[in-house]
């Protein structure tokens, strides 16, 4: 398959080079809540990449690595000879100052947490901010030694040089972090290097964006049928919606319905979908296919692997019905492209594999149609209200695309998948019912592998165990556990065990991200 590319944007670009910050992420999402396009690149990305993004500025990100150990990640050369901005974070100051002639060290002191600094010199990065800031560090090394030209813009108690900048050249770098939130006044240091240092334009905009892409689509596909994978996730019904603007029926879509959806979501997707905004959908029932494939299979991965086969095979089976579809729509986001884009890199450093990004088989000879593909999810959630989507179906939680498989440890069956989605149902009703819903950033039931005595009216109950999980995260990189109040989670239990026969127990997650992972498989 080939995949065409977005038409080349005309708007300002900042790049942010990744040094494998945890976030990166985080620094290329606040610099587009400032209306300012950002494109993330590994830092080993070739000479030829940077300079067709052409980009006004460039942002280093910070990174896990030691600039005092040998072959670890350094700017790339074209980065200083292109003379446009650039603003150091973390390990991209360290590197920075290492490369311009600058001594790093191994701090006495690893600062983590919260840090009071205080700005010594005028710098148009801390303009219109006072002259001590809290803010957030997470490092081990530090400059000991300016390099040759800079000079010292703030201090921390445990950093003397926390910040500093070029005397001639607009070159800028700071040891903490002001992408995250715990650092007060972060967004305006990251404006100030926008709008003041880069001169950059606020010209990414959702309402021009939406009008863009349906351009986008219909100069791509002209009259041409377009094939879309529809799973009623908020990426495929922001892709189906989109698309359906741009060319109308010559849309057509699948849903393959595996049996592994939440409660009613597989009518919940044909309604939506079919019967209130008229899109040409297929529904495959394949809910026995999947489960005779996953019988007797336990390990989670390979219960991924199966999941994700089977559904390329009905996938395929249903597409090779459609006659004349040149034309294949994913709903691919850009946190997907990043993830898997280790073949942009020297170093290949892939996170995980994404189903979205080159996981369909060779032999479907058909253009890739990704309008979504540089979009965050905040974005896509913004271009589906735009569309008219429902608050209540932009707003679900996040949903892994093996669906219940990996919220049933052990072996899937039948039986296993009817409890979880009745337990389900019940702990997002009652979310719902009690508004805590959207005050937790995700939440779902997970069937364990055991039983459990228990005692219902004067009989003996020996049955399934349900465990109760719900995480708050402002990114999911990391996350707490959510301190639901406790009668909240006694009427739940109560619901949970006195509804479904086949539970005896209840019990509630009260692991934080990291250790834990967020879903338990």
């Amino acid at each position: 398959m080939t995949n065409l590319s977005i038409n080349e944007k005309t708007v300002d670009t900042i790049l942010v080079l990744d040094f494998g910050s945890q976030y990166t992420q985080l620094i290329a999402r606040r610099v587009r809540e400032s209306n300012v396009y950002s494109e993330i690149l590994p830092w080993d990305i070739s000479e030829e990449r940077i300079r067709s993004i052409n980009p006004k500025g460039i942002i280093l990100s910070g990174g896990p690595d030691s600039v005092t150990n040998s072959y670890t990640p350094r700017i790339p050369q074209i980065a200083f000879d292109l003379n446009i901005p650039l603003l150091g974070i973390c390990y991209g100051m360290q590197t920075l100052a290492e490369q311009m002639g600058g001594q790093v060290v191994s701090a006495d002191h690893k600062e983590f947490g919260h840090s009071e600094l205080t700005v010594s010199t005028d710098s148009i990065l801390f303009s219109d901010l006072d002259k001590t800031l809290n803010v957030w560090m997470s490092h081990g090394d530090q400059v000991q030694d300016l390099p040759d030209g800079f000079e010292l813009v703030a201090s921390t108690a445990t950093a003397p040089i926390a910040a500093m900048q070029h005397i001639s050249k607009p070159i800028y770098a700071i040891q903490f972090h002001p992408e995250v939130t715990h650092t007060e006044d972060g967004k305006t240091v990251l404006d100030n290097f926008l709008f003041k240092i880069c001169k950059v334009h606020a010209d990414w905009k959702m309402d021009n964006l939406i009008a863009q892409r349906i351009n986008e689509i219909k100069e791509q596909v002209g009259n041409n049928k377009v094939l879309l994978g529809l799973s009623g996730g908020v990426d495929s019904s922001v892709t189906a919606a989109l698309l359906h603007e741009a060319i109308g029926n010559k849309l057509v879509c699948v849903f393959v319905d595996n049996g592994l959806l939440r409660k009613g979501e597989a009518e919940e997707v044909m309604n939506t979908f079919k019967e209130n905004m008229s899109l040409n959908v297929i529904k495959a029932d394949s809910e026995e296919v999947f489960l005779r494939h996953l019988k007797g299979v336990e390990d989670p991965e390979q219960k991924r692997k199966i999941i994700g086969r089977t559904f390329i095979d009905v996938f395929d089976s249903e597409a090779t019905k459609i006659k004349d579809v040149h034309f294949l729509a994913q709903g691919t986001i850009y946190p997907d492209v990043i993830e898997s884009s280790g073949s942009e890199s020297k170093e290949a450093r892939v996170i995980k594999s994404h189903h979205n990004v080159g996981g369909l088989p060779e032999e479907m000879k058909m253009d890739l149609v990704e309008p979504l593909r540089d979009l965050f999810k905040d974005e896509v959630r913004r271009m589906g209200v735009e569309l008219g989507l429902s608050a209540e179906m932009l707003n679900r939680h996040p949903f892994p695309g093996p669906g219940l498989g990996v919220r049933i440890l052990g072996e899937i069956t039948k039986e296993k998948t009817s409890i979880l989605k009745e337990a389900d149902h019940i702990f997002i009703q009652e979310l719902i019912k009690a508004d805590l819903y959207n005050k937790v950033s995700q939440a779902f039931a997970v069937h364990l592998p055991v039983k459990s005595v228990g005692v219902v009216g004067d009989e003996r109950r020996y049955a399934e165990v349900i465990a109760l999980r719900a995480v708050e995260t402002v990114d999911f990189m990391t996350a707490r556990w959510a301190h639901l109040p406790y009668e909240f989670l006694e009427h739940v239990s109560n619901r949970i065990v006195n509804e479904i026969e086949d539970v005896s127990r209840v019990v509630y997650d009260i692991s934080s991200k990291p250790p834990a992972t967020i879903e338990w498989e």
